[in-house]
């Protein structure tokens, strides 16, 4: 790597804000030495460029000996994060690729099959002619040979081991704050009828405890491999079935990787399992800390890496998570650009939102947000709701007070479609929202206002959240609260001429504050200490509702129960 040459890989024609000072402070951690540098810059600072100059740095063929490596990797965990790379004119050499499922096979009468089941993979023997202008095939050999190649951090991961997709120089990963959380939940394994089709052979037990677990798998690998076995002497397979076969094998890889990790006792990962339904029911188990699996997937794919986000808190705690040496990472800091009077936060807390409290709060909640509503009648909302249930009582709450005409909400299956629909409407709807703290850009009339109604804790039903704090780990605990927080807070500010304000209406909040204190950034403290009570409106619903117009009063119902085909790009993310 030549961290010299940082500020003349900076790809836009000028800097602004802090970007420059960042560069130095990146070039200068990485001179003194440090294998892997956290860059925490907050929203609008122009990541994406920072990442692009870093990835710059890499070794070029020309520069290295034969047994060096070259070139770099930019990978992010949200397929939105690289859909805007990949539409960014000042990123145009980073070349992506993306999932075979992405890609349409091109043989005649194929063109609507993905390349995952297209006849390449159905057909036993099959030897596809076009198989140097499949369009899948091509991007993967481009992006292979091109300098910096970009991907998803689940593409990134699967193709470790890959000869494709070796070890490179450099390795930047964009959005990190989740890191050892997405590993978590890449290396989770799920033991169901969804993924295991011939879940009625097995007589599941009772499992008490991961010696059991280690001897049921054993038992579900040996049935897979005797299925996979049987699609393989077929000469060509239907979708479903290449699908099934896919599946299984990733299944079999999964739980050798788990037995394999569990009986080595110098392994960091603790296993945890999970079975709530008991006999016969569905099996999840799940690594704490996979730091093995991060070994693989991730630091054996680089020699120097540099992992940018708003929202690592805490140096030592994160490096604790991901498996690094903190004598070896250094924390590079990026200073606010968006003035603080533009980011408000304002205390409309009614109570505390846990479960026993709920029933008490939601209900002054809702007649707040009427209240907000009205400070409000032109200018659109988001309510992050956290839960579907808290999302469904809000609404009927909502609809009883008079002004549910202008609330809009949405499912599961058609978030996406009812996202859309909500950001091209002309009027100041209110979106009722379940797991849009992240990777959502809300710039200018977008959104204008926002209301927070629970504390985001992690669920404490969760066996690696409640081991982590049967052994002590509160700190962890708020500090995953509060970065989903400071996450919410940067969907309605965008850039520094933007404006938005954050309420928070659950007690909890104010609380979680105090106790994560000492890790907030500076820039976000500097907001909680400016946290003030709005000067709300009376309640008085019609003067919520003035802003809306009668044509979108006869539209409404119809157009909220819209659905969505789930194919929006922040699916990863939500789901």
């Amino acid at each position: 790597m030549y961290p010299a040459r940082i500020h003349d890989e900076f790809p836009a024609p000028s800097y602004r804000g802090n970007q420059k000072q960042a560069l130095s402070d990146i070039r200068a951690a990485f001179e003194r030495g440090n294998d892997v540098v956290l860059v925490r810059a907050p929203t609008g600072s122009g990541k994406s460029l920072l990442a692009r100059a870093i990835a710059g740095c890499a070794r070029t063929a020309g520069e290295a000996a034969p047994e060096q490596v070259v070139d770099a990797y930019y990978t992010t965990p949200q397929v939105s994060q690289l859909d805007d790379v990949a539409e960014d004119a000042l990123l145009e050499d980073l070349c992506v690729i993306r999932g075979k499922n992405n890609y349409d096979c091109i043989l005649p009468g194929e063109t609507d099959t993905p390349v995952n089941q297209a006849p390449c993979v159905r057909e036993r023997q099959f030897d596809c002619q076009v198989k140097h202008r499949c369009p899948y095939f091509s991007d993967r050999a481009i992006a292979s040979n091109r300098r910096i190649a970009a991907m998803t951090l689940a593409y990134f991961m699967q193709t470790a081991g890959s000869d494709v997709f070796g070890k490179r120089d450099v390795v930047v990963i964009d959005e990190a704050h989740g890191l050892g959380e997405w590993a978590e939940m890449y290396a989770t394994i799920d033991l169901s009828p969804e993924t295991i089709p011939m879940w009625r052979d097995l007589d599941v037990p009772d499992i008490d405890g991961l010696d059991e677990a280690v001897a049921f798998t054993e038992r579900v690998e040996h049935l897979a491999e005797r299925r996979v076995k049987e699609l393989r002497r077929k000469e060509e397979l239907t979708g479903d079935e290449v699908a099934e076969r896919d599946s299984l094998n990733t299944l079999r890889q999964d739980l050798q990787w788990f037995r394999e990790d569990y009986t080595d006792t110098e392994s960091a990962t603790t296993w945890v399992v999970d079975q709530p339904d008991r006999e016969n029911a569905p099996v999840t188990i799940k690594p704490m800390n996979p730091e093995r699996y991060l070994n693989h997937t991730v630091w054996e794919r680089g020699n120097r890496f540099a992992l940018l986000s708003a929202t690592i808190l805490n140096k030592e705690a994160f490096c604790a998570n991901v498996g690094l040496d903190p004598d070896n990472v250094a924390l590079v800091e990026v200073g606010h650009t968006f003035p603080v009077e533009n980011r408000p936060l304002y205390d409309v807390a009614q109570g505390k939102m846990t479960y026993e409290h709920r029933d008490d709060t939601l209900p002054k909640i809702a007649r707040s947000i009427v209240r907000i509503m009205a400070r409000h009648p032109d200018e659109k909302g988001l309510i992050h709701c956290h839960s579907y249930a808290i999302q469904e009582r809000l609404n009927e709450l909502l609809d009883d007070l008079g002004v549910g005409v202008r609330v809009r909400t949405h499912d599961k299956a058609g978030r996406d479609g009812a996202l859309s629909a909500w950001k091209r409407s002309d009027n100041p709807d209110v979106f009722l929202s379940v797991k849009m703290e992240e990777a959502l850009d809300l710039e200018g009339d977008l959104c204008r206002w926002q209301v927070l109604c629970k504390a985001p804790y992690p669920n404490t039903r969760d066996s690696r959240v409640a081991q982590r704090l049967e052994d002590g780990q509160w700190g962890w605990y708020y500090r995953a609260a509060l970065r989903t927080v400071i996450q919410a807070c940067g969907r309605v500010v965008r850039a520094p001429d933007d404006h938005g304000a954050t309420y928070l209406a659950d007690s909890s909040l104010l609380d979680l504050f105090e106790r994560a204190d000492h890790d907030m950034p500076d820039w976000f403290r500097e907001q909680v200490d400016r946290l003030s009570a709005p000067d709300l409106p009376r309640f008085a619903p019609d003067r919520a509702l003035t802003g809306v117009s009668s044509g979108a009063k006869r539209r409404h119902d119809r157009s909220r129960s819209r659905s969505g085909d789930g194919s929006h790009p922040l699916s990863d993310v939500w789901d």
